[in-house]
């Protein structure tokens, strides 16, 4: 049987995979190719490596085990003579599943089919193998089957090198090789070349080569053809003229030589900017910049935009890991905004920016400390103005929020828990801050000085026990235009805070639980105030006093409740056949004594008219109170539950579904009040249908006393003022619903979006992020090739879809407005029409302001190596749309085209 060199049936050198960071190749190369340019060396030879196998008679088939090692087994001469060095400088195991053949007289070794050898540091499977151990050459082919395919092409291995080419000739002392129809992954890169010339284990000649991200290497969507490529494994790629393969169809787009750099290590480089246009900044250049590989933990790539009527921003982007230890990124954005031009009307000019820094630790490096950090902080308007990305749900959110924490254990007896945390609170429409800088938290474990080591803890005195909290805290209250000025800290409040709770449980008369409690509370200020009258200016003038003070109260509480269950049985042959009602009733005192030395009193106006104060009044925890407080409350809660006769006939067992949640009904009555001593009921239910797919929230608030015409509570009942038992003063509901095709699979999400401060889901649309085009905008995106295959069978097709449903609604009746405040539904949904269209839409309806809410519509088309996506909003303050295609890889990652029309930002 003869093998043959075949210009149509291609294998690959599977050296092994590199991790790099290459120097966006291709287009790049445009402004950033350096000419480097070899020739390949001397000319490969013209003809194609031919072995004959035939058949060999049985009489010469020597039958080994496998993996049999081949053995001198040449009689030693019994006259001395020189000594002569070994044809082989190392053992041979082989095999082979028809037949072996040693030749001693020619020195070749012959195994067909399946045939495998192992010599040094070389591992070769094949259909047949023919080694030559007194020249050093292997050659190694193709056999055909029954039915004239080729069949058990060659697999070459030496070291972390692995060929799979048609046929191979190798030689193993110079490490010289002959690779015919070969091909090999460099990184994201995977290569085929009809020949491949091995000079050592440094270089590599290719002839007639093309290159591609795709995975078929056989059938690519494109690839880059050149002639001649000179490959350094783990160093460098140079080619010579390339041009760009769409389809089998050749483009315009080529370039004249071509320098990638090829590392497994991250390499720095630049970042070619991209080319828009806008209707308010002009021209630009956006997302070019530099990559900085710093090292194996950490890197940078520093980016910026630029805009023709002068308005430019600047982006650090930095991640880090150390593996078992943690990993987080730091991001920091800086926006230079002019809208319109010097000299017209609408000009004006901001300043925005973003500081976004995640951290996480692996819970296995420290179990006993534990250091996170989640920050979002900048402009209330860098959502809102941002030229560098489109994220609605963070542009309607009006909060940013950071947290960043540190925890230590103490495992001492008893145990301490020590925390430090610094908050951010952002309302993005005010422009109010709220810091803490730290907060400071020290907790000691319980401790039951009356109960034993071992043993339970039963009754009134076992149970006793006690707690030490200290809570410390240097807040501080800012705007958006004093943010990190000195006016920032000098406002700041500090104060300490120490609590010793003192509690017990017990049981009486078997089904009540009782527990009671006593808190003693001492608070310490750096800053108090003092308040006078000034006569001079007719005014009450407070001033801040500088200097440690403290006050110190306590507080004693008591509750007890029981559970109570009832069954209401339907019979077993009923549907429903039996609902289980639990509730859950429970009445708590509180009594806080009044603690008036620790009041003033100062001068209203001129007259000599006097008023209460409390030094301690604008302290971060509060302040004592001059009133005692003796309060009574009362709680019901309770749990529906229903058995069901299963619709599968199998089951034994009838089914349990949850018919609510929770109904529960809270208020409070005061003692020491003179009127209006019962507090308005607060009603709140909840439960899940449909598997848990739909979740439905509800809540009410009932006051049983009149409001008199200005909208006052007055102390008469409201039924004996011509009205119902309770009046309804508020309402809410919300349901959300979501569902797929695949059951409880849960809905994309949206991870940067939220981490901006927006939702977790898309009833908002997807996050765009414009320095990074290459993710998808449906986050199931990952669809195994399997299943992409099954696109054809249109008999059979498939149409996976998911869909999220919200709606709220909210009444308003404080002073008999009788109002509708809120009333708006909001849905979205995706779907795959085939298994590479994907379509979204997010939209939505304000009853009460009778308009659609934010609509998105999404589209995207996965081309393979290549995505292709539109998404578009077609009215509204956010309209906008834009359009991208671009290969995936990003190492091809400015090969693409983008286009975008951005909202119209009104600068303030």
């Amino acid at each position: 049987m003869a093998l043959q060199k075949s210009s149509h049936n291609f294998t690959k050198i599977a050296l092994k995979p590199l991790r790099t960071n290459l120097f966006h190749i291709v287009l790049s190369a445009f402004f950033l190719t350096i000419g480097i340019q070899k020739n390949y060396g001397q000319d490969l030879p013209n003809k194609s490596l031919r072995i004959e196998a035939e058949k060999t008679p049985d009489s010469l088939i020597i039958n080994k085990e496998n993996f049999t090692e081949i053995k001198d087994t040449t009689k030693k001469d019994s006259l001395p003579k020189l000594e002569k060095k070994s044809l082989l400088e190392g053992k041979i195991k082989y095999t082979a599943e028809d037949y072996t053949k040693i030749d001693q007289k020619n020195k070749l070794l012959t195994l067909y089919n399946k045939a495998e050898l192992y010599y040094q540091d070389i591992e070769l499977k094949a259909g047949i193998i023919v080694m030559n151990y007194e020249k050093d050459e292997v050659y190694a082919g193709r056999i055909k089957d029954s039915t004239g395919t080729y069949t058990q092409l060659p697999v070459f291995k030496q070291g972390s090198n692995v060929v799979e080419p048609d046929s191979i000739r190798f030689n193993t002392k110079t490490q010289k090789a002959l690779i015919w129809n070969s091909r090999t992954d460099q990184g994201e890169f995977r290569v085929k070349a009809e020949i491949t010339k091995k000079e050592n284990d440094s270089v590599y000649f290719l002839k007639k080569a093309r290159f591609t991200t795709s995975k078929d290497i056989e059938n690519p969507e494109y690839y880059f053809q050149t002639n001649k490529i000179k490959l350094v494994p783990k160093q460098k790629v140079v080619t010579g003229l390339t041009n760009m393969v769409i389809a089998d169809v050749p483009t315009p787009i080529a370039i004249p030589f071509a320098f990638f750099p090829m590392t497994e290590t991250s390499q720095s480089g630049l970042i070619v900017p991209t080319f828009q246009d806008t209707q308010r900044q002009g021209y630009s250049l956006q997302n070019g910049g530099y990559y900085l590989a710093l090292s194996d933990y950490y890197d940078l790539a520093i980016m910026g935009d630029y805009y023709t009527n002068g308005s430019w921003a600047l982006r650090f982007e930095s991640s880090y890991a150390y593996m078992y230890k943690f990993r987080g990124n730091f991001n920091i954005r800086f926006e230079n905004l002019i809208q319109s031009e010097r000299g017209f009307p609408d000009y004006s000019k901001s300043k925005i920016y973003n500081i976004q820094w995640s951290h996480s630790q692996d819970a296995k490096s420290n179990p006993s400390s534990r250091f996170s950090a989640s920050v979002n902080l900048g402009s209330s308007t860098f959502f809102q103005q941002s030229l560098n990305q489109v994220n609605i749900g963070s542009a309607l959110n009006n909060n940013l929020s950071s947290s960043i924490s540190y925890s230590k254990t103490f495992n001492s007896i008893p145990q301490v828990n020590m925390s430090l945390t610094a908050t951010h609170n952002q309302n993005s429409r005010t422009q109010e801050i709220n810091m803490t800088l730290p907060t400071l938290q020290v907790n000691v474990d319980r401790i039951f000085p009356f109960a034993p080591k071992d043993g339970a803890k039963k009754g009134f005195f076992k149970n006793i026990n006690l707690q030490y909290n200290l809570r410390g805290e240097n807040r501080i209250a800012t705007t958006d235009s004093l943010f990190f000025k000195p006016e920032m800290f000098r406002d700041a409040n500090v104060g300490f805070q120490h609590s010793i709770p003192l509690s017990t449980n017990f049981k009486v008369f078997k089904y009540f639980s009782v527990s009671t409690s006593a808190n003693y509370n001492e608070v310490w200020y750096l800053k108090t105030i003092n308040r006078s009258f000034d006569s001079e200016s007719n005014n009450v003038v407070t001033e801040d006093v500088n200097g440690f003070d403290a006050f110190r109260t306590y507080s004693f509480s008591s509750s007890v409740g029981t559970t109570i269950y009832g069954t209401f049985n339907f019979g077993e042959t009923k549907k429903i056949q039996a609902i289980r009602h639990v509730m859950r009733p429970s009445v708590s005192h509180s009594y806080t004594p009044s603690f008036e030395q620790y009041f003033d009193t100062y001068a209203t106006d001129g007259s000599g008219r006097m008023a209460e104060y409390t030094r301690f009044e604008q302290g971060i925890f509060g302040a004592p109170s001059n009133n005692y407080a003796n309060n009574l409350g009362f709680n019901l809660s309770n749990t529906f539950e229903a058995k069901m006769t299963d619709k599968d006939s199998t089951k034994v067992e009838p089914k349990k579904v949850m018919l609510l949640n929770q109904l529960n009904f809270s208020t409070s009555y005061n003692m020491a009040a003179d009127s209006l001593r019962w507090n308005p009921v607060r009603m709140s239910g909840g439960t899940a249908l449909f598997d848990n797919k739909m979740n439905i929230n509800f809540g009410a608030t009932l006051d049983p006393y009149a409001i008199n015409a200005a909208g006052r509570r007055i102390n008469t009942w409201n039924i004996d003022n011509g009205g119902s038992l309770f009046r309804m003063t508020s309402a809410n509901m919300t349901i959300n619903y979501s569902l797929s095709s695949e059951g409880n699979k849960k809905n994309n999400e949206n991870s940067q979006g939220a981490r901006n401060g927006g939702r977790e889901d898309n009833l908002f649309g997807t996050n765009t992020d414009f320095s990074d085009r290459r993710q998808s905008q449906f986050e199931d995106d990952k669809i195994e090739d399997a299943d992409k295959d099954k696109a054809s069978e249109f008999y059979n097709a498939k149409l996976p879809w998911d869909l999220t449903f919200a709606y709220s609604l909210t009444y308003g009746n404080n002073n008999r407005e009788k109002k509708i405040t809120g009333n708006s539904v909001m849905i979205s949904g995706n779907l795959d029409l085939t298994p590479r269209w994907k379509i979204g839409v997010s939209s939505g309806y304000d009853f009460v302001q009778q308009g659609v809410t934010f609509t998105q519509l999404r589209f995207e088309r996965d081309l393979l190596s290549w995505r292709m996506d539109f998404n578009w909003a077609p009215f509204g303050d956010f309209a906008s749309w834009g359009f991208f295609i671009g290969i995936k890889s990003s190492v091809l990652s400015d090969i693409k085209w983008d286009k975008r029309a951005l909202p119209d930002r009104q600068l303030r």
